[in-house]
């Protein structure tokens, strides 16, 4: 068993070795190209898989103008940041790459249903009209309903399925027509609600395709997909312990650039950045101890900083996935999503589980998630186990159910210079956070304790250091504003100690200060009550607040074209108390890990910046996430 690790990097080696080439190439592919051409720019290839099927390390694949109706199986990645593999929309140009396939021979019945029978071979080996979507943590609304991988799009938006065939007979319901289907072993019959359309004179498509770009297999390194609007994609549900396949996925891989796309419609998932695939898929790991054993098992088939994770998401546009937008597990580690615009994000509620969210992650090791936009989604971000290092900050969230979940993570855990305005700021399940500079305009919802043991590592690694139980507390916010629905409440009192310092509380605010009530727990075993014991119930502690109950800061969203204002009431005098710059020296280690905070290499952190990037003032930064150069009501730019 010693050899095998040898073996593993030997085999990695000698394919890289393989792949090596001396002088880079660009492809060209075309809608009116043929995959019988060289792929010059003036004989490209039809389809793009013909470009890959050519493309070597360092080679570039440019796809012109048009519709391309394929899935994409790259065979292979660059060698190295230096030596890539690059797929890319020309400059100017749009390119849509779609999972779906238009449908004629659409027949009227009653009402506004619709009716078309399409031969099983139209779908080649995979029919999502057939294929039912499952795994760990799926949960059907109501318990036992089925749920296909299939949809139907009527001129680009898609319809939504039928609970039962019946339904799709009746009149349309108001915004949500339906659709619905039955597959024999030769034929696939769908029937269609179309209101005031002709199916057969606009465009119509469904899903034929499980995803759009996904290697088949691990370890297809350094490639750069940039440009591209991709879509409909019969995604299956991506949990923590099986493969995770989205519309776009890395399948276990390391140094991908995703950046500047539109992914939209994916049945599941819009940008994996998770797990492989093996034969415990779905398989009794629906428990913690399930997903300590796909860890385990992760770590050996390479969960390591050199070689997997270290993607960069940015400038991408997510939308319209009725599971996550991005997700990942352990596979997204080391990476940074930057600069996306995330929204409508399971905001159908098709069918529910406990993996949805505009980003969810497990592993984020060392993750980045910085200056995204997410909104009109059922959770923001959801960092689920061994969140350890990560730092969430200068992201704008609004209209969400909740903006931030932290889950049975024990930290050192960032979270700064966010703007968090939707009715729940944050779900705390977690210690070993610290919360600086952020504006908050929800409640914080705490649970005082959950039973399961879950993993720290060493530190700026996968390798696990032990596991530990979770209870409440160990958290720290600083230099916080907290406007009208900003309520602190729940953290009075926690298991773990709790400091507030240099607060801002505004009219409609509510502090950490005496508030009883019933106590929310996570999951608990038999194991639990003695756990606990190792544990005292303890007052949180404030220093150093500014109350300021009479005034109201007012804050707002205005749209203006496509950019976003923040209108809020800020007042100078609120630097008459002086506020201490927030670095590594003065923030408190994280407990259970005993990890100091630090950026993700390893260097000092100072929160020297605001959420525009003005540089604060080091001697007396301002509360909140900007720094406050005058008082009264303000426009701020910040999307």
């Amino acid at each position: 068993m010693k050899f095998l690790p040898i073996l593993f990097w030997a085999l990695l080696s000698l394919d890289a070795l393989g792949q090596s080439k001396s002088a880079p190439k660009e492809y060209h592919v075309s809608v009116n190209g043929a995959d019988t051409n060289e792929g010059s720019k003036a004989k490209p290839f039809k389809t793009i898989m013909a470009a890959a099927n050519g493309a070597m390390p360092g080679d570039v694949i440019t796809v012109h103008a048009g519709v391309y109706r394929e899935q994409i199986t790259p065979p292979r990645g660059g060698n190295s940041d230096q030596e890539r593999i690059v797929y890319q929309a020309a400059p100017g140009e749009k390119v849509e790459i779609k999972g779906s396939e238009i449908v004629k021979g659409w027949k009227k019945l009653d009402n506004d249903t619709w009716q078309v029978k399409i031969p099983n071979s139209f779908f080649g080996k995979f029919n999502p009209f057939s294929e039912l979507i499952h795994g760990d943590w799926f949960y059907p609304i109501p318990k036992g309903r089925k749920y296909l991988r299939g949809a139907v799009y009527l001129n680009g938006d898609w319809l939504m399925e039928a609970a039962k065939l019946e339904e799709v007979m009746g009149a349309v319901d108001g915004k949500n027509p339906l659709w619905g289907c039955e597959t024999d072993s030769a034929i696939t019959t769908i029937w269609a609600q179309f209101k005031n359309a002709d199916p057969n004179k606009e465009s119509v498509e469904i899903n034929v395709r499980p995803t759009v770009f996904y290697p088949d297999k691990p370890f297809i390194n350094y490639i750069t997909l940039r440009g591209f609007t991709m879509e409909h994609a019969a995604t299956n549900w991506a949990p923590p312990t099986a493969e995770q396949m989205g519309l776009v996925g890395t399948h276990w891989s390391n140094g991908w650039i995703i950046e500047k796309n539109v992914i939209q419609y994916s049945k599941c998932v819009g940008i994996a950045l998770g797990k492989y695939g093996d034969e415990y898929d779905n398989k009794e790991t629906e428990s913690a101890k399930g997903y300590v054993g796909t860890i385990n098992r992760a770590l050996a088939f390479g969960w390591n900083k050199g070689t997997i994770g270290g993607h960069i998401v940015r400038n991408n546009t997510i939308a319209y996935c009725e599971q996550t937008g991005i997700v990942g597990s352990m596979g997204c580690a080391f990476s940074i999503v930057e600069g996306n615009t995330i929204h409508d994000i399971h905001i159908r509620r098709l069918f529910s589980g406990a993996e949805m969210a505009g980003i969810k992650f497990h592993g984020a090791v060392d993750v980045q998630i910085k200056n995204n936009h997410v909104y009109r989604t059922n959770m923001g971000v959801w960092l689920d186990w061994m969140a350890q290092g990560v730092q969430v900050k200068n992201n704008l969230m609004h209209e969400n159910l909740l903006d931030i979940f932290l889950e049975v993570d024990h930290g050192p855990m960032l979270v700064s210079n966010n703007i968090l305005l939707s009715k729940t700021s944050l779900l705390m399940n977690s210690s070993g956070a610290a919360f600086v500079h952020n504006i908050f305009g929800g409640k914080i919802d705490v649970i005082a304790y959950d039973a399961r043991l879950t993993p720290y590592h060493l530190p700026h690694s996968t390798f696990v250091a032990a596991l530990h139980d979770n209870p409440g507390g160990d958290i720290q916010f600083v230099n916080n504003l907290f406007v009208s629905g900003g309520d602190a409440s729940q953290y009075s009192i926690a298991l773990l100690p709790v400091v507030f310092e240099g607060n801002v509380y505004t009219k409609g605010s509510i502090r950490a200060t005496g508030a009883e009530g019933k106590k929310r727990f996570g999951e608990m075993n038999k194991d639990a009550k003695e756990q606990m014991k190792n544990y005292k119930e303890q007052a949180a502690t404030e220093r150093n607040a500014i109350i300021t109950d009479d005034f109201d800061a007012s804050a707002n969203l205005v749209n203006e074209g496509k950019d976003i204002y923040l209108e809020i009431a800020l007042d100078k005098n609120w630097l008459s108390q002086k506020h201490k710059l927030v670095t590594t020296d003065n923030l408190t280690k994280a407990i259970v890990p005993d990890l100091r905070f630090e950026n993700v290499d390893g260097s000092k952190l100072v929160l020297d910046s605001d959420y525009i990037g003005i540089k604060r003032n080091i001697n007396n930064p301002s509360p909140g996430p900007f720094e406050i150069k005058v008082s009264g009501k303000q426009k701020i730019k910040i999307w």
